[in-house]
């Protein structure tokens, strides 16, 4: 029964950290391209497509991630 519980703690512990990562990772893309914007007010278009594309695949890592955590602590203790 205590190997369930752990299962549960396991898993939460996991999506937190993956969305830990994820709020961090996007958080400084989102500086680094404000900055370049900043810099550069020209290319602020592409400087945004290029952001946007990045924090898209940091989101879809971390579903990806939560979704692993959601199944593991679902799963039924063989």
């Amino acid at each position: 029964m205590e190997a369930i519980g752990l299962g549960y703690f396991a898993a939460g512990l996991g999506a937190g950290l993956a969305v830990v990562g994820a709020g961090l990772g996007i958080g400084k893309l989102a500086a680094a391209a404000m900055e370049a914007s900043g810099r550069q007010p020209e290319v602020a278009g592409q400087v945004r497509t290029s952001m946007l594309i990045a924090a898209a695949l940091i989101e879809g890592a971390t579903f990806f991630a939560l979704a692993i955590c959601i199944i593991l602590a679902t799963a039924k203790a063989s």
